[in-house]
């Protein structure tokens, strides 16, 4: 007797079809990222005004905390989020470089090379000047240019927060721009962890209980400075002498 040959059912062809893809970060390191990301974007926002004050040096002592598990958990970690893979990209810079003169056309370079390249640099570039922005604004927050002679140390903490900025906007059209000419979501990756396509995973697992953690530290965190502060993280003490300020000229 011949086998009659099976007919897929449709919901086996929804699922082939709806293939998840294969995971290539894990929950950690794009918690890591947001969270990052978030606690700059808040801080800058923060940065003038006497009224935010107190949520900035937060913010600030945020980063300065996810820095040090990014740091740990690229020793410790998985080998897709070790640190040493971004060492290994920088380390073929000069590789590359040279064969942007050596290629006898555009199409022998290894464009993806590069784009690897300038993504490890902004990365590294970014996690370094963690280091200088939250020390200069830790000192000016207590004050230490008065005993260090001048307001430098507020310039500094000014200098590396322009600095992150503009590192920020150059990694942000860099994405933009490969997701335009490669007609794709470069950015969805760091929200799903997945890429389109048949394969085993790059990162066997997802430890989201990890990414959990860290998420609860951070909010904690904030917590625990909100508490300790009498007006909050957001104090009105600026506002409320404004008002009495008017009042005041009013009368």
């Amino acid at each position: 007797m011949q086998a009659t040959p099976s007919i897929p059912t449709t919901a086996q062809t929804t699922r082939a079809t709806a293939a998840p893809g294969r995971r290539v970060t894990d929950a950690p390191t794009r918690m890591f990222h947001w969270l990052f990301a978030l606690s700059f974007l808040g801080a800058y926002v923060t940065a003038d005004g006497e009224s935010w004050r107190l949520l900035h040096v937060t913010l600030g002592f945020t980063m300065a905390g996810l820095l040090v598990f990014r740091v740990l958990y690229g020793l410790f970690g998985p080998r897709q989020a070790s640190l040493g893979l971004l060492w290994c990209k920088l380390a073929g810079a000069p590789a590359w470089l040279r064969s942007l003169t050596q290629s006898r056309s555009l199409a022998g370079i290894n464009w993806r090379q590069g784009q690897n390249l300038l993504m490890a640099l902004a990365v590294v570039a970014l996690l370094l000047m963690v280091v200088p922005l939250t020390l200069s604004g830790y000192a000016t927050y207590n004050d230490w240019g008065d005993f260090l002679d001048g307001d430098w140390l507020e310039d500094v903490h000014e200098f590396f927060g322009e600095a992150f900025l503009f590192v920020v906007l150059a990694h942000l059209a860099l994405i933009a721009g490969l997701s335009l000419l490669r007609r794709k979501n470069q950015a969805l990756p760091m929200l799903t962890g997945r890429i389109d396509g048949k394969g085993p995973d790059l990162v066997q697992k997802n430890r989201a209980w990890l990414a959990a953690l860290l998420l609860l530290a951070v909010l904690a965190f904030g917590a625990w400075e909100w508490q300790q502060s009498p007006n909050g993280l957001i104090s009105n003490k600026t506002w409320n002498s404004q008002a009495a300020g008017q009042a005041h000229d009013e009368d």
